[in-house]
């Protein structure tokens, strides 16, 4: 064993580099690293400064469109009220109107009943009073035709004739008068 451990302690490791490529690796990464942390780092820095602008802005837009989109909503819903109340309101007005309506519309039929029912009573005793009067000159008349073919001769005085009819027919209407 011991001539392995020279046979290996003379040959070389090959994962142990030799010491003037290590300190040209360690040259090289050292100019490489402080490239990049002179030119690229920078710029990695304000990219990822930007994204995180953007995305706190986005953050802030997202919760500024939420607070109006909220007050928005509350805008709206005090308007549906509002439409819904006025809605009302206007129901009722209208109830009210129709009720209105439907009294003066029964007043008027009320007026033109009674109107027309008084012009019934007149027309009545229109009616009476002109078939009283015809009645009368026909009782008049038959009453003196009768008269003057019980006497035998014509009573042809008119005044006179006019006169007894009106008495004996008023004395008719007494004597009715007086029996109701």
């Amino acid at each position: 064993m011991s001539q392995l451990l020279i046979l290996a302690a003379e040959q070389e490791n090959p994962l142990v580099p030799p010491i003037p490529e290590l300190v040209i690796g360690l040259i090289a990464f050292v100019i490489v690293f402080g490239f990049l942390a002179k030119k690229l780092l920078p710029n990695i820095n304000k990219v990822l400064d930007e994204r995180r602008e953007a995305i706190e802005g986005g953050i802030e837009k997202a919760e500024a469109a939420q607070t109006e989109a909220q007050s928005v909503l509350e805008q709206y819903k005090a308007q549906l009220a509002e439409a819904r109340h006025e809605a009302a309101r206007l129901r009722q007005e209208a109830q009210e109107q129709g009720a209105t309506l439907i009294a003066e519309m029964r007043a008027e039929g009320q007026r033109q009943r009674e109107e027309i029912i008084a012009a019934g009573h007149s027309q009545i005793e229109a009616d009476r009073k002109a078939a009283s009067q015809a009645l009368r000159q026909d009782v008049g008349k038959l009453a003196t035709d009768l008269a003057g073919k019980l006497v035998g001769e014509s009573l042809e005085d008119h005044a006179r004739q006019s006169r007894v009819i009106d008495r004996f027919l008023d004395e008719l209407e007494e004597k009715a008068e007086a029996t109701r």
